[in-house]
């Protein structure tokens, strides 16, 4: 994989680093186009909205990673960006962008939602090309041995550092071709924003509802995901956080989804 991109003076640009301003460049233009087609905003008030959740986001990442490994001191490293810790900082600095410029949150909502599952895909296309968050040793014939990661993928990390059962025979000093569950999100995130395009231009939805059908496809490929990640925080029997976390905000959808039809009810 690729450590960096290139450096300017001291500064060394990572993939991961790269990709994620294309994910707020591209983020930025989706929100803003579907914004204008709404009637609800433009681009400045587009692109306000993403350098707060983008600032946020970033933020909320890394300390929630901090939290998570116990360290501090990541919040100064480059490596550690946790998406859920992303997603709720991201989140709270949405609504605090609606209410400085004034938006109607269902709608606005409704037009971040393809602009969120497009960024998060991008960003693991950063994941993938630094060698980070990948999955557990696999035969498939697309799996990646991840010779420069965080850690690289021999036996020996995925043994002591992630638990993953590994072949007792296999030498710890081996290198393992792993799933690319980065690649796995991207595709699966790819498909969630054309979908909610498609939803956005051929439906009529009422404020708020696209928004929480993105979220739950999100939180349901996250959980399906985690699956074959190599983790280290299986707190809950055979379940990660993140799993934990996507089963919490379905039933948060879930609950929003009922008030939603119970409101359309209320109105027909």
């Amino acid at each position: 994989m690729i450590e960096e991109l290139f450096r300017i003076g001291p500064i060394a640009i990572s993939p991961f680093g790269a990709m994620l301003v294309l994910a707020l460049m591209g983020g930025y233009w989706l929100l803003a186009r579907q914004m204008i087609r709404r009637g609800i905003g433009d681009q400045d008030d587009a692109s306000a909205i993403v350098f707060a959740c983008g600032f946020a986001g970033i933020l909320g990442g890394k300390i929630y990673y901090a939290i998570l490994v116990g360290d501090w001191y990541t919040l100064i490293d480059r490596a550690g960006i946790v998406w859920y810790g992303s997603l709720i900082a991201g989140v709270a600095a949405f609504f605090w962008a609606l209410r400085q410029r004034r938006l109607p949150a269902g709608p606005t909502l409704d037009a971040a939602a393809p602009a969120l599952a497009f960024g998060y895909g991008v960003g693991r296309i950063g994941c993938f090309l630094v060698g980070d968050d990948y999955g557990i040793p696999t035969d498939l014939p697309w799996g990646v041995a991840f010779k420069v990661g965080l850690p690289p993928s021999t036996a020996a990390n995925l043994r002591y550092q992630f638990g993953v059962e590994v072949d007792p025979q296999i030498a710890d000093a081996t290198m393992l071709a792993v799933h690319p569950t980065q690649l796995y999100t991207t595709f699966a995130s790819f498909g969630i924003c054309i979908f909610a395009l498609w939803l956005a231009g051929s439906r009529k939805l009422r404020p708020g509802a696209l928004f929480l059908i993105v979220m739950a496809l999100m939180s349901v490929e996250r959980f399906l995901v985690e699956i074959l990640r190599a983790k280290d925080d299986r707190f809950f029997g055979v379940f990660t956080v993140a799993q934990l976390i996507s089963v919490v905000i379905l039933v948060i959808v879930a609950i929003l989804w009922r008030r939603l039809r119970q409101g359309a009810e209320g109105d027909a």
